[in-house]
C-alpha cells in the first residue's frame, strides 16, 4: 500500500490543522493506521493509531486531548485532526500501517512496514 500525506503547513500556537493521508493500493479497510512524527534532531515518535474499523484509538500522552485521529475507509484516507497546537508539536509527521491484518497494538513503529512522505507542520509562537 502506497501512502501519501497532505495538510502540513504554517500555524500559530493554539491553532488548529488537518492533516490527511491517501492510501493507494491494498485494502484499506483491512490496515490499522497511525501517525508519527520526528522533530529536528530527535529521534520519530508515535503520535496516534487507529484500528482497521476506526473502533480504536491510541495517542500519545503528549497529544492526548487535543489530537483525533480518525479514518474513512470509503475514502481510503486517516485524518489527523490536531488543535490547540504547541511549539513542540513541530515536525514532519508521517502516515504509516502495518501490513493487512496485522497486530497494531501496542503501536510501535516496528510494526508500521509502510510509510507516507511526511509533511511538515510548522508552529510558530
Amino acid at each position: 500500500v502506497q501512502l501519501q500525506a497532505s495538510g502540513g503547513g504554517l500555524v500559530q500556537a493554539g491553532g488548529s490543522l488537518r492533516l490527511s493521508c491517501a492510501a493507494l493500493g491494498g485494502t484499506f479497510s483491512r490496515h490499522a493506521m497511525g501517525w508519527f512524527r520526528q522533530a529536528p534532531g530527535k529521534e520519530r515518535e508515535f503520535v496516534a493509531a487507529v484500528s482497521w474499523s476506526g473502533g480504536a484509538t491510541h495517542y500519545a500522552d503528549s497529544v492526548q486531548g487535543r489530537f483525533t485521529i480518525s479514518r474513512d475507509n470509503a475514502k481510503n484516507a486517516v485524518y489527523l485532526q490536531m488543535n490547540s497546537l504547541k511549539s513542540e508539536d513541530a515536525a514532519v509527521y508521517y502516515c504509516a500501517a502495518p501490513p493487512q491484518d496485522a497486530t497494531w497494538y501496542p503501536p510501535v513503529q516496528q510494526r508500521f512496514h509502510y510509510w507516507g512522505q511526511g509533511t511538515q507542520v510548522t508552529v510558530s509562537s
